[in-house]
């Protein structure tokens, strides 16, 4: 009787440590906006990390173990994320991944801690995840500073100068925003202005007036898809051909579509290659397993989930039989990682990720060109 307790005790030990060997399957997790204003963006990059979890799985999965992809809600809702990575924590998943947003990701930051669960290519790419180090969450994409430096070496390289920042006043606005500034700064221009707008209430129309008629040769305009939107529209209807420049957290096929005709020449950062380039072994595997799939487009949302999973996969490899938590973590800290063309190296005092960034343009067919 005893041994069978201690038996029993050993397996739910087990289970609270995140162990997938007592478990049978390989649990990964997922805590985003699948509802709410950046659903589009979370639903693709969901797809594309479970079109490679279930090639792998096809394939008999990690040494006969399968992954199961278990995915929560969050609404976009710091509160809401803090409840679903405990639940999710309390399955015994491995690890989450692809969590979408600054605040929900910030507010998740305890339990991470708590469980000792790392988090793994977060869909943020905010200093404050990076600067100090958080031991628990290890990046992919480059900073969000990172992509609005970036934006403005395209802008200025096209021959650009009189260009304006307009910014959501967040964490988030405040962070790219500081790229765009130091972007200017190396090139030795100024912004004509930089101007802030409500998150909830962004009432663009009267900025976009005036940014139209001061001649503006370009707009970085910082902020969630449907303030972007408005703001495009807006400006767009003032009678402006203005440049306008994006970040990465718009390169959604719901974006575009929402953008109409307007669409057509938005400039949008990108953090990984480009999703249409059969040149890359990343992006060719994944419009491979795209194609088998049954699916017409590979986006650069459905991109980066794909390689968010496969860094997983990887990870899961090297653990083996040390398929945990602390096991997972120390296979991250380990050697370079090939993820087909892009290497990521994570140490104890770095993880950090890619430094990659490019620029795409919305073409006639809807489609982000590079």
């Amino acid at each position: 009787m005893n041994r069978w307790v201690s038996l029993v005790a050993g397996f739910a030990l087990c289970l609270g440590g995140g162990s997938a060997w007592a478990q049978g399957a390989l649990r990964i997790g997922m805590v985003a906006g699948f509802t709410g204003p950046v659903a589009g963006l979370v639903q693709e990059s969901a797809d594309g990390a479970r079109l490679y979890f279930d090639a792998v799985n096809a394939q008999g999965g990690i040494k006969g173990q399968p992954i199961e992809f278990i995915t929560q809600d969050d609404k976009y809702d710091a509160a809401a994320a803090v409840a679903a990575a405990r639940s999710l924590a309390g399955q015994g998943v491995l690890a989450l991944l692809l969590s979408r947003g600054t605040g929900p990701t910030e507010a998740m930051l305890p339990v991470l801690k708590d469980n000792r669960l790392p988090l793994i290519a977060p869909a943020t790419g905010a200093i404050s995840l990076h600067e100090p180090l958080q031991p628990w969450v290890y990046h992919l994409r480059a900073s969000y500073q990172k992509e609005a430096e970036r934006a403005v070496r395209h802008l200025a390289g096209i021959g650009v100068k009189r260009i304006t920042i307009v910014q959501v006043n967040d964490a988030f606005g405040n962070d790219a925003g500081k790229g765009a500034i130091k972007g200017l700064d190396d090139l030795k221009l100024r912004a004509l202005s930089h101007l802030r707008f409500d998150r909830n209430k962004p009432d663009l129309a009267p900025t976009m007036q005036a940014i139209a008629k001061a001649g503006i040769e370009a707009v970085v305009l910082i902020g969630p898809g449907y303030a972007v939107v408005e703001g495009v529209n807006a400006l767009r209807a003032a009678g402006s051909t203005a440049h306008v420049a994006t970040l990465s957290n718009n390169a959604s096929s719901d974006f575009v579509k929402s953008l109409g005709e307007n669409a057509r020449g938005v400039i949008v950062t990108q953090l990984f290659p480009y999703e249409r380039s059969t040149v890359n072994p990343l992006v060719r595997e994944a419009l491979g397993l795209s194609k088998a799939a049954g699916r017409s487009e590979l986006t650069p949302a459905q991109l980066e989930g794909f390689t968010a999973a496969k860094l997983v996969v990887e990870a899961l490899r090297r653990a083996g039989k040390d398929a945990s938590r602390d096991g997972l973590a120390k296979a991250l800290e380990g050697p370079r990682i090939d993820l087909g063309g892009l290497q990521v190296h994570y140490t104890d005092k770095d993880h950090g990720g890619l430094e990659f960034t490019d620029v795409s343009i919305v073409g006639p067919d809807g489609k982000f060109w590079r």
